[in-house]
């Protein structure tokens, strides 16, 4: 169904551009998105896979230049906004670059058991606040072959936009779901037979480039600022690092995240290669 919008006073469904309304402010976005079920999508590539997914829309809001990219994603009975660039900015309150953004419906998350009965590798976000960083490590998640994702209760949504940006949709193909009463919950990895594997810069850790990791365990990257809580090392069943050169004592925690990924499954592919020969 298309709507054409030439301007904010029409007769239009103000109910469903509510949803595309002031997408910068951090607060009211999360608030907004989590009460009502529904997360934001942007851009072509984003929309397809949440729609590939199999995740319903709710709406779409794009320029009409960029309608014959998304609307094969798009059921048929789904309304389709489409306005000017200027208008979406006025709406989105910032300068859509991708031109199209659509509101579609969250699922419910699996339960934490459920999850860890199901995976091997399971990567753990303790208190990370930055969207992007999220974003950042779902992508690497993905890339390396880790099975699914788990949040604390003070970590960054996802699904909020900017996450599912910067992790260019593939939050979609890794299910995750939020630990409550991090770190009193640490019983609940050790009780699916995982264990639980820390990424800190404390020299005392073991090189992720020397240690050969369990068969299934549970990867835990600190907050951007302080790291890992002493609670957190304390609950570890392996400390590991990045050994790097003097003076520089840790990266990004995004950073970190992709090079302890990668060492990881590099070291499986060597497993694997030694084993068939």
């Amino acid at each position: 169904m298309i709507i054409r919008l030439d301007d904010l006073d029409g007769n239009y469904p103000h109910h469903l551009l509510r949803d595309y309304r002031d997408l910068t402010d951090v607060a009211l976005r999360t608030q907004n998105e989590t009460e009502n079920g529904i997360f934001i999508a942007e851009g072509q590539t984003v929309i397809s896979r949440a729609a590939t997914a199999g995740y319903a829309f709710r709406s779409v809001l794009c320029e009409e230049k960029w309608l014959d990219s998304v609307a094969p994603y798009i059921p048929d009975e789904v309304p389709i906004m489409l306005a000017p660039k200027e208008l979406l900015a006025e709406v989105a309150g910032f300068n859509v670059h991708r031109g199209a953004l659509a509101s579609m419906l969250r699922r419910e998350l699996p339960s934490p058991t459920e999850l860890l009965a199901k995976s091997d590798r399971v990567v753990f976000l303790e208190g990370l606040v930055n969207h992007t960083n999220v974003g950042a490590i779902v992508r690497s998640a993905a890339a390396f072959g880790f099975d699914s994702l788990l949040i604390d209760q003070h970590c960054a949504d996802p699904l909020y936009r900017r996450a599912i940006r910067t992790s260019m949709g593939t939050v979609f193909s890794l299910p995750w779901s939020r630990l409550p009463d991090w770190p009193q919950s640490a019983r609940l990895i050790h009780d699916a037979g995982m264990a639980i594997v820390a990424l800190t810069p404390d020299v005392s850790a073991r090189s992720v480039k020397e240690i050969e990791l369990p068969s299934r365990f549970v990867l835990v990257l600190g907050t951007e600022g302080d790291g890992l809580r002493k609670t957190t090392s304390d609950a570890a069943d392996l400390l590991i690092r990045i050994p790097m050169k003097e003076g520089i004592d840790s990266l990004n925690v995004a950073a970190a995240a992709a090079v302890a990924m990668y060492a990881i499954a590099s070291e499986a592919t060597s497993e694997r290669s030694s084993h068939h020969d």
